[in-house]
C-alpha cells in the first residue's frame, strides 16, 4: 500500500489549510480498510493523533484540534482529507497520513505544515 499526500505549506495564524491523502496498491484495489486518518509530529515531540476514521464512520479527534479541524474520508476512493481552520503556531508539525488495512499499519512520508506570521 502506498500513501500519497498533498497540501500543507505555510500559513499565518488564524488561517486555513487542507491536506489530502490517497492510498493505492499495485493491483488497484484496496480492501478491508480498518482505519484512515492523520497524525502529526512537532520538533522535539512525540507523534500524536490528529484525527482518524474507524470502520468508515467512527471519528476521533485529538484534544488539541477539536472544533478546529475536520476529517473526512471516502472508502470507495481510498482517500482521507483534513480541513484545518483557525490554525495556531502550535499546529506547526509534519503531518502523516495513516491507513490501517487488514490490521496492518501504513504511513505516508509526511507533509510540513508551518503556522507563522
Amino acid at each position: 500500500v502506498q500513501l500519497q499526500a498533498s497540501g500543507g505549506g505555510l500559513v499565518q495564524p488564524g488561517g486555513s489549510l487542507g491536506l489530502s491523502c490517497t492510498a493505492s496498491t499495485t493491483s488497484g484495489t484496496l480492501f478491508d480498510v480498518n482505519r484512515m486518518g492523520w497524525y502529526r509530529q512537532a520538533p522535539g515531540k512525540q507523534r500524536e493523533l490528529v484525527a482518524t476514521i474507524t470502520g468508515g464512520e467512527y471519528i476521533t479527534y485529538g484534544d488539541s484540534v477539536k472544533g478546529r479541524f475536520t476529517v473526512s474520508g471516502n472508502v470507495d476512493k481510498n482517500t482521507v482529507s483534513l480541513q484545518m481552520n483557525s490554525l495556531i503556531v502550535e499546529d506547526t508539525a509534519v503531518y502523516y497520513c495513516n491507513f490501517v488495512v487488514s490490521l496492518v499499519e501504513f504511513w505516508g512520508k509526511g507533509t510540513q505544515v508551518t503556522v507563522s506570521s
